[in-house]
């Protein structure tokens, strides 16, 4: 089976800090800490225990991003998969969802539609949950999202386990097919200890000037740690439809909401505070 899981590289929206907006409203990503999106990361697991099934499964992982992206390949390589494709162009610069999943179709349709896609159902600096199934559309395959587990593999379908918001359905869907991987899915496994020495020098071709002239003859003298790198006019991607020029939608603008305490009530540990407690709460309509 050929597998190609999407990634991206994101900021961490998780420990936002005082200094992650800018004076005009958008995010400060030089303050914000770039992680792999959490859910990419269960995609990935998902790909990886049908390798573990089918040993023969390959396993290509797909970012588009700027060069520092390509930490995310690496981080795919330290886990067990087989290749990874930075897609990277000044072009894509502003893209929306709808840019982004163009860009992501025609690298895949250049790659080569594999069995399986596998996705993140959402990134965590978007969370729009739409650039899975769109490139699912461009591509003229099903997707099934929400996705919790992959539980049976066939040659020409697979069962998967979906995790919805009032129980759980279980679907069997024909290949190829793309599926978006929910959060509550099992989280990937760590880095392996030897693959991390193996593919701690890979490096993309755009990375190749950041470093010495030893370390692009050690990667030159081995194959393995040459990242893929993909741009607009490799990919056949019409400029019309990349970044700004593709995207319809506009951010406006981003505001930092910070919630504050409003006044506390100090309730006594006895039955007279607690006959004042609902005493209030009656008064307020609350409660009664």
């Amino acid at each position: 089976m050929k597998i190609i899981v999407l990634a991206k590289q994101v900021p961490d929206t998780h420990n936002v800090g005082k200094d992650a907006m800018k004076a005009d409203g958008t995010v400060n990503r030089a303050a914000l800490e770039a992680i792999f999106n959490p859910e990419d990361l269960n995609a990935l697991e998902q790909a990886l225990r049908i390798k573990d099934q089918y040993p023969d499964t390959q396993i290509s992982v797909l970012t588009m991003g700027p060069f520092r992206a390509a930490d995310v390949l690496r981080e795919s390589l330290y886990r067990g998969a087989d290749e990874g494709y930075l897609l990277t162009d000044r072009a894509f610069a502003g893209a929306d969802t709808l840019a982004t999943s163009y860009a992501l179709s025609m690298a895949v349709r250049h790659i080569g539609i594999p069995d399986l896609v596998l996705c993140g159902r959402q990134a965590i600096d978007g969370d729009t949950a739409q650039v899975g199934p769109q490139v699912a559309h461009k591509l003229g395959i099903n997707a099934v999202t929400y996705a919790e587990e992959i539980e049976e593999v066939g040659k020409q379908d697979i069962v998967i386990k979906r995790r919805l918001e009032r129980g759980v359905e279980r679907v069997r869907a024909k290949l190829p097919l793309l599926v978006t991987v929910n959060g509550s899915a099992a989280p990937c496994r760590p880095r392996h200890a030897k693959l991390l020495q193996r593919f701690k020098y890979a490096l993309a071709p755009c990375e190749m000037e950041q470093v010495s002239e030893e370390y692009r003859t050690l990667v030159a003298k081995r194959p393995y740690l040459q990242l893929h790198e993909l741009t607009a006019a490799g990919v056949n991607a019409a400029p019309e439809q990349c970044g700004l020029a593709g995207s319809p939608t506009k951010v406006k603008t981003i505001q930092n909401v910070v919630f504050k305490a409003k006044e506390a009530l100090r309730i006594d540990a006895s039955e007279a505070g607690i006959n004042e407690l609902v005493a209030s709460l009656i008064a307020e309509r609350i409660i009664g």
